[in-house]
């Protein structure tokens, strides 16, 4: 009898066009230049999003598929739905992806703290497994249009100066 077959890794991103910038060794996303603070990198980006490893949570891992321990697969948005509002059911299981330092990783479900804020992650592109940056929140004016998934992860500050003062 055949197996199935697993999927290709599908990675949840939402697009980004702007800046990652630091100041004092934390690092933001800005939509505009922001003079008083270093910018590290400038264009389109894909913001993907690390699920922290329980007892670990300077590491995540930016799931790409899930092997469910009764043999079903999840990718992509499934994949991401699923762990965060139905993994508790299933802790068996593997999550199959990119560690919040780029290498390959296999985890099971019950060794990540899935009730921790996910790690938002900013890459040059879509293929990229290595994260440029770690950003810590977004500055941007409350009519930005931004994905909503990143806000629900990141504050959003109007100004640098309101990013600055909330340290």
């Amino acid at each position: 009898m055949p197996g199935k077959t697993i999927p290709e890794r599908a990675l949840v991103g939402d697009p980004f066009t702007g800046y990652v910038i630091e100041y004092n060794d934390q690092q933001a996303l800005a939509l505009t230049e922001q003079p008083g603070a270093e910018t590290v990198a400038s264009g389109e980006f894909v913001i993907r999003y690390g699920l922290r490893y329980l007892g670990k949570l300077h590491l995540s891992v930016v799931p790409g598929l899930v092997a469910l321990d009764y043999g079903d697969f999840l990718t992509g948005e499934d994949a991401w739905q699923f762990l965060l509002k139905n993994s508790n059911q299933y802790p068996r299981s593997d999550v199959v992806g990119y560690r919040s330092d780029g290498r390959d990783e296999m985890v099971v479900i019950k060794a990540l703290d899935i009730s921790a804020p996910p790690e938002v992650l900013a890459y040059h592109d879509p293929a990229a497994t290595t994260p440029i940056a770690k950003p810590t929140a977004v500055i941007a004016p409350d009519d930005a249009a931004l994905p909503p998934r990143l806000l629900d992860f990141l504050p959003r500050f109007a100004s640098l100066s309101e990013w600055q003062s909330s340290e």
